[in-house]
């Protein structure tokens, strides 16, 4: 049956705008966001068997186009939608991230790393630089790896902040099938990272690492290094 013969308070265009996108489920608001379904299936019988195939919607939208291609209903139209809809997020965070706010202890930093990272199959390392109101200047993907190692080379990275004329930076990397937690390794790039910024007179703000849908902040965790000049005595002159 047509979603169309549906009461109309099973419709999930009119509940959304009956009740709120908040009172649908994950499969009534990839179907309003779809619109058709394909022969012999309602859009939410599409959205239903995705999410199904796939697991979850994080997992749908970092999905393989081949594999997307062999669902019955799903052509380029629909694969290219399917597309948009994690751009216009990270697009959307980005902007939030630019409002002067505390980013260090943001959670639109967290949300947009998620989803920038979480599902990459290779290792890489990204770059948020900041200026002195911690306002997002620019966002870099500056490394990228095997799935064991990603080589950073804190040079580049302290370059690259001049470029950008950066007074602050807060770096990531994802662990692509591990956990969300650093590593000796971690550590000490952490730590050769905030020298080379230092030298500079730019702050490492923090240091995050995701792994699927966990993100852990080594600030959050005590594990940044202290600056080795005080910020208040910086400037000063004696």
């Amino acid at each position: 049956m047509p979603i169309t013969d549906w009461p109309v308070s099973e419709r999930p265009r009119e509940k959304l705008l009956q009740a709120g996108a908040a009172t649908l489920s994950d499969a009534e608001l990839l179907a309003v966001f779809l619109r058709v379904g394909a022969a012999g299936k309602t859009a939410l019988d599409l959205s239903r068997e995705l999410i199904g195939s796939f697991g979850s919607l994080t997992q749908l939208f970092a999905a393989d186009p081949a594999r997307l291609a062999e669902v019955k209903g799903m052509g380029q139209a629909k694969f290219a939608q399917l597309l948009v809809v994690p751009e216009l997020a990270r697009r959307a965070l980005a902007e939030s991230l630019r409002t002067p706010r505390p980013l260090g202890t943001s959670r639109a930093v967290r949300d947009y790393l998620r989803l920038t990272l979480s599902q990459l199959s290779h290792e890489t390392f990204h770059c948020l630089y900041l200026d002195t109101h911690h306002r997002l200047i620019a966002s870099e993907e500056l490394f990228r790896g095997s799935l064991r190692q990603t080589r950073v080379y804190p040079r580049e990275v302290a370059r690259q902040a001049l470029f950008h004329n950066a007074a602050g930076v807060i770096v990531a990397h994802n662990h692509p099938g591990g956990a969300a937690e650093p590593s000796r390794g971690d550590v000490a790039t952490t730590r050769r990272l905030a020298r080379a910024l230092g030298t500079l007179d730019i702050d490492l703000l923090d240091h995050y690492i995701v792994a699927g849908n966990a993100v852990y902040s080594f600030a959050e965790h005590d594990l940044m290094p202290a600056p080795e000049v005080p910020p208040s005595a910086r400037h000063h002159t004696p």
